[in-house]
């Protein structure tokens, strides 16, 4: 089996598993995000900034979905990524292993092939890849809170492809008896001068209305559970730069009987870093 090697690790996060264990303890310890919502909890989107800055918030969701009533550890963790505009092809890799420091994820391959033969994809491999934060940033967290699952991931492009494809792997998984859990992986708005968005100045007056207003409304349209809403809300406001990643996490959690959201948690990388640029993060939870 091929092995896809990390980019990230030592960098964005602790590049060994000694200081992996420690930093998702650590933030599971702090426990800083309010997490109880009852049920069974299929699905969440989290941020993917370095976990300095967001990887609290990311924990706090995978945390509170691996806590549920379900039973076990899920078949399949499927994760989806990528800053992907409209109209492009969405990406998978579906054969091969991502390495963590952790230990390796398998790549749910039988479920990749049943979702790739619906729809058309561009294809990554473990030695062919184009390397992205959005997803590798998961993986540990994938590996720490659901040691024996396998993964898929896919690249989401911000459109209705997006959630078909999140419907089309909900109906294989069915057929083939896996279970699942869904991450969508998203920041919020990413505001300054060098993101080329700054229409409420700076200061602390830009965070609060990046905060109260700009993120809020995409967080409200992924709390009514509204995929469609997301992605007009971020092409729209550009507060979200993975809007198809966090619709079709959204379209999955419906299609596997959600009906509940709660925001687990909101934080900034303005709240360790004051500046003229900052980014937002959101973490959100679906439930039955």
């Amino acid at each position: 089996m091929k092995i896809r090697k990390p980019v990230f690790a030592g960098s964005w996060y602790p590049g060994t598993e000694s200081e992996c264990r420690r930093q998702i303890e650590t933030f599971i310890k702090e426990n800083r995000f309010d997490t109880s919502l009852s049920g069974h909890k299929p699905a969440g989107i989290v941020p993917h900034a370095g976990w300095s800055f967001s990887g609290d918030l990311a924990a706090a969701v995978f945390h509170a979905l691996a806590g549920d009533d379900s039973g076990g550890v899920p078949d399949v963790v499927v994760v989806f990524g990528m800053h992907m505009p409209p109209g492009v092809r969405p990406v998978m890799m579906k054969e091969g292993a991502w390495a963590t420091p952790l230990g390796e994820l398998a790549v749910a391959s039988e479920l990749g092939e049943k979702v790739a033969a619906a729809h058309r994809f561009e294809t990554e491999t473990p030695d062919a890849f184009a390397p992205e934060n959005t997803i590798e940033l998961q993986m540990p967290l994938v590996k720490y809170f659901f040691d024996g699952a396998r993964v898929l991931t896919i690249g989401a492009p911000a459109g209705p492809a997006a959630m078909g494809i999140a419907e089309t792997i909900v109906s294989e998984a069915r057929e083939l008896g896996l279970s699942l859990r869904i991450i969508g992986s998203t920041d919020l708005t990413h505001y300054g001068v060098s993101f080329g968005f700054t229409p409420a100045g700076q200061g602390q007056k830009a965070y609060e209305w990046v905060r109260d207003v700009n993120d809020r409304k995409v967080i409200d349209a992924m709390l009514a559970m509204d995929p469609e809403g997301v992605v007009r809300e971020a092409l729209d406001n550009q507060n979200a730069c993975c809007p198809g990643a966090a619709a079709a996490a959204i379209s999955a959690a419906r299609a596997l009987g959600a009906k509940r959201s709660k925001l687990a948690g909101y934080s900034s990388s303005y709240e360790k870093n004051p500046g003229a640029t900052f980014v937002g993060y959101g973490g959100i939870l679906y439930a039955l």
